[in-house]
């Protein structure tokens, strides 16, 4: 549950702590004072959208953190690599630069992943929700969160998705005559350009190294006949090899006087034999050099094949041939197409089938589940003073989507004698608050989320019905925490925690403060709520009579 609430520095709240307790807690103020601020507030820290407007004017950054206790060991932690913690810490921090920081138990998430745990901490419920109701689109999914079908909706998905991929692949085969000839002729074409061209892999790039060598023929041989002069020697000059060959030969004359010069004598004489191998390596390859204009010239030619073909099929020769090899499988494809398309049609038969059967089942599921929802939303209305309400899910036969093959209304009658409508047509505001709590209430016994906000749910509602709309959600309290922003007294009076939200000026600016009341604080606002600000020894002694302990 939701156990502390710390603000600071959002819209007109400063700072404000602000504790909550198990049961029933009601949040009361007057309009304006800053109760949706609180919401807000909550909704951040539950990774809902948060807009740099709702900076308290003058900060740079607005921040909220908040305190929940017993949550449960959920995969969200793991998967996440947040440590997890029966008292789970949020802190969200608003920058003006639209920047947002969210850490969960001190480690850092993004927004949408805090999003995701915090969907299964807290649901609120607002007047907005009342419209998803008028919305027969959303109808399907409150009977199948009702219903508790996700294995059948799954099976039944996997099966639809199976079923729409072999009609895709059908439609693409299935084109017109004229354009499948024309396309054969384009792959026909284009094998056969390919082909020719009797391309192997690596070639381009061997033909380019091969012409670059060619292009530079006279340049190597020049810089190779001078290597060789220079290693071997000339008419005129001795070459390297000669020269060391002395050079040992005198080293070896001096070793009779000294071993020393022994060593040095090895050494030359291995760097003269090493000289005179590379000579020879030098000669050989210079002697292998040869240079054909005509070579030259069939390259040329080969590699502009190659170019041309490149601009149209692939960087390289490798590519090129992969082309070639996708173009043939493709045109094998078309050629045996008729084949191939009986083949699939025949699976597409057997799948659609597979798909209806599940829909069907499913189907089944869901009308169970309808008659049951039908009797406890009955029950729940009944119990909120609407006891001649007529409630029906009525479906349609669909074709296939992805939800299945149903359409769901939710229709009803609001008074004896009048035909079941769908709902946008027959509700009132207050009836309307009082059926979505209904539903709330009855989902909510399939919901694992320890805590429930409802904000101002209880619009339109009044009098008797007020008071069974408070019962409703303090009988709800018993089960699970709920928070409620209300204007009624007969909400406020029921509260085991009761938090007053009022705005005060100091200094030409606006702030808002939370203050927990006691009775007496209780019974002085219940009077105002009653009486407004004129409060009298009446509207107190009412407040008195409506307080519950």
């Amino acid at each position: 549950m939701l156990s502390l609430l710390h603000i600071e520095n959002i819209a007109v709240i400063e700072s404000a702590d602000i504790s909550f307790d198990r049961g029933f807690n009601v949040l009361t103020g007057e309009t304006g004072a800053g109760k949706s601020i609180v919401i807000d507030a909550i909704s951040a820290i539950l990774g809902e959208r948060a807009y740099r407007d709702m900076i308290r004017t003058g900060a740079n950054k607005a921040g909220v953190r908040a305190v929940f206790t017993g949550v449960p060991q959920l995969p969200w932690f793991a998967e996440n690599g947040v440590e997890y913690d029966q008292e789970t810490v949020i802190q969200r921090e608003i920058f003006l630069d639209g920047k947002n920081i969210c850490r969960v138990n001190g480690s850092l998430v993004s927004v949408s992943i805090l999003r995701r745990l915090g969907l299964q901490l807290i649901n609120i419920h607002g007047q907005h929700d009342s419209a998803s109701l008028f919305d027969e689109e959303n109808h399907l999914q409150f009977l199948d969160d009702f219903a508790d079908d996700l294995p059948l909706k799954e099976d039944y998905f996997q099966k639809y998705q199976c079923m729409t991929a072999l009609r895709r692949e059908i439609e693409g085969l299935t084109m017109d005559e004229g354009e499948k000839l024309r396309r054969m002729e384009t792959l026909c074409f284009q094998i056969e350009e390919i082909s020719k061209a009797n391309l192997q892999p690596g070639e381009d790039e061997e033909l380019e190294e091969r012409r670059k060598l060619l292009q530079n023929a006279e340049k190597l041989s020049d810089g190779l006949d001078e290597a060789v002069e220079c290693l071997y020697g000339g008419e005129d000059t001795d070459g390297a090899a000669a020269l060391l060959d002395q050079a040992q030969r005198s080293l070896g004359r001096l070793s009779r006087f000294s071993d020393s010069f022994t060593e040095l004598q090895e050494r030359v004489s291995d760097l003269m034999y090493q000289v005179q191998d590379a000579a020879e390596e030098v000669r050989d390859a210079r002697e292998e050099l040869s240079y054909s204009a005509e070579e030259l010239e069939q390259i040329e030619s080969r590699l502009d094949v190659i170019h041309r073909l490149r601009r149209k099929y692939g960087v390289t020769c490798q590519d090129i041939l992969d082309y070639q090899k996708k173009a043939e499988d493709e045109l094998d494809h078309m050629e045996f197409a008729d084949d191939h398309l009986e083949r699939l049609k025949e699976k597409l038969s057997k799948a659609e089938k597979e798909a209806w059967a599940a829909a069907r089942a499913l189907r089944e599921t869901r009308k169970e589940a309808a008659s049951k929802l039908s009797v406890r939303i009955l029950t729940e209305l009944s119990q909120l003073d609407m006891p001649r309400v007529q409630f029906d899910c009525r479906f349609t036969e669909r074709e296939l989507t992805p939800n299945g093959a149903d359409g769901v209304a939710f229709y009803m009658s609001a008074n004896a004698g009048e035909a079941l409508k769908p709902m946008s047509k027959v509700a009132s505001g207050g009836e309307l608050a009082r059926i979505m709590l209904a539903m709330k209430n009855v989902l909510a016994e399939k919901d694992r989320v320890d805590t429930l906000i409802f904000d101002e749910v209880d619009t339109g509602v009044s009098g008797r019905a007020a008071q069974k709309v408070a019962q409703k959600l303090r009988s709800v309290a018993q089960f699970k925490q709920v928070l409620c922003v209300t204007h009624l007294p007969q909400m406020a009076a029921l509260a085991n925690t009761h938090l007053l939200i009022a705005k005060e000026e100091r200094g030409g600016r606006t702030f808002t403060t939370v203050t927990p009341l006691d009775r007496e604080g209780r019974k002085q606002e219940l009077a105002r709520i009653i009486g407004g600000e004129h409060i009298t020894e009446t509207t107190l002694k009412s407040a008195e009579e409506m307080l519950v302990d």
